[in-house]
């Protein structure tokens, strides 16, 4: 099996790298974005963005407008809460959702962020809580997204029930991440739309299921928090395809699905959100070498034909550059991020203004940010 669809790629732009027209661009971004917000109806959702409910106007954090209003307020031309939770509550884009990124708990924990209360606050305790015994073991929905929105409230707050709930949502993780007596390392099974899987990427899986893990793991008592780098490790290594000196993974450790979804190089499925996920390991040179491979696959096959957005865009792969350059300290990586992004605002340039966060301009223009300023992670994953 191919690592990799050479039709979902294209070539790279031969435009450079230059500061002042990222600048530029990310104003143009967040100009335009603001402007075309109409009160209590928020933005139109792009025609690509046909997911969940057949809503027009979408408020979840994914494509909604929770994730735009944060993203406006990151990048300095925020225009308040806007009123988004109470018209989520009015009209829910998933009704009985409770996950982070197309559920309430995502557009609650963007609300309080804007414009928090006590009320929002005990509303994501509640959520957290409900995650706790989702199946789906997921960042869509389940404990890895509760855990991040209590961690981001403790780092926000300081306050100890935030750090207890994250600790909660982190033991049920760890006892979820079972050896598989089929690939004989630790790894989650979801339970996605009524069927079971073993899912990798960084979208509904492993990856982002261990980055939920790291970025609070100075939380946990020392041992354990060395035995989820260990197995982390071990699994990453153990899943690893290997083809003509490059790295990739499959979408799932279930040979069926695998086949049903050929492998990507995506933020969602594939090694950009590996990458992101995992940079943070502890050094190890089998894994090293891994992480390496998989940056030059990304390389090799060069930007997506899909766009420029995060989730499965050029934008999402050039960020796994800028967390090889933070593991590394290596200026090819950084280079490398240059020249996507200066892809990614050429695909701006040829497509209509898609107002999302995860697969829209704005996620472009927190990309071009890091590139200017320094990589801090994904966006509304590792920061808020």
């Amino acid at each position: 099996m191919s690592l990799f669809d050479p039709a979902a790629h294209e070539a790279l732009t031969t435009s450079r790298w230059d500061d002042t027209r990222a600048q530029l661009m990310i104003e143009q971004i967040t100009t335009r974005t603001a402007e075309a917000y109409e009160a209590g109806r928020f933005w139109p959702r792009h025609a690509l963005d046909r997911y969940g409910s057949p809503s027009s106007r979408d408020k979840g954090l994914w494509i909604g407008a929770a994730g735009v209003l944060w993203a406006l307020d990151r990048l300095g031309s925020g225009i308040g809460e806007a009123g988004v939770y109470d018209a989520y509550l009015n009209d829910p884009d998933s009704p009985g959702s409770t996950g982070l990124m197309t559920g309430e708990l995502g557009v609650v924990l963007v609300s309080w962020r804007l414009a928090p209360t006590a009320r929002k606050a005990g509303r994501i305790a509640e959520l957290i809580q409900a995650n706790l015994a989702s199946p789906s073991h997921e960042l869509f929905n389940g404990a890895p997204g509760g855990m991040l929105a209590a961690l981001h409230l403790y780092e926000a707050t300081g306050e100890s029930r935030w750090r207890e709930l994250w600790l909660q949502c982190a033991d049920a993780m760890w006892e979820q991440f079972r050896v598989d007596p089929e690939i004989g390392h630790r790894i989650w099974i979801q339970y996605r739309r009524g069927r079971m899987l073993r899912s990798i990427g960084a979208g509904h899986g492993f990856a982002s299921n261990v980055r939920s893990l790291l970025r609070g793991e100075t939380l946990l008592p020392a041992a354990r928090a060395q035995e989820v780098q260990q197995a982390a490790t071990q699994t990453a290594v153990a899943l690893a395809c290997e083809q003509d000196g490059l790295v990739n993974w499959p979408t799932a450790a279930d040979t069926y699905w695998a086949q049903q979804f050929p492998s990507r190089v995506q933020w969602c499925h594939g090694a950009p959100g590996l990458i992101t996920s995992l940079w943070s390991l502890p050094r190890e040179e089998r894994l090293d070498d891994l992480l390496r491979r998989a940056g030059e696959l990304i390389w090799t096959a060069g930007p997506l034909r899909k766009g420029s957005g995060l989730c499965h865009g050029t934008s999402g792969n050039g960020f796994a550059f800028l967390a090889l350059h933070r593991r590394f300290g290596e200026d090819l990586w950084i280079d490398r991020a240059h020249a996507f992004a200066a892809h990614a605002i050429e695909q701006l340039h040829a497509t209509d203004p898609r107002y999302s966060l995860w697969t829209g301009d704005l996620g472009v223009a927190l990309y071009l940010d890091s590139c200017l300023h320094g990589f801090e992670g994904i966006p509304s994953f590792d920061t808020l």
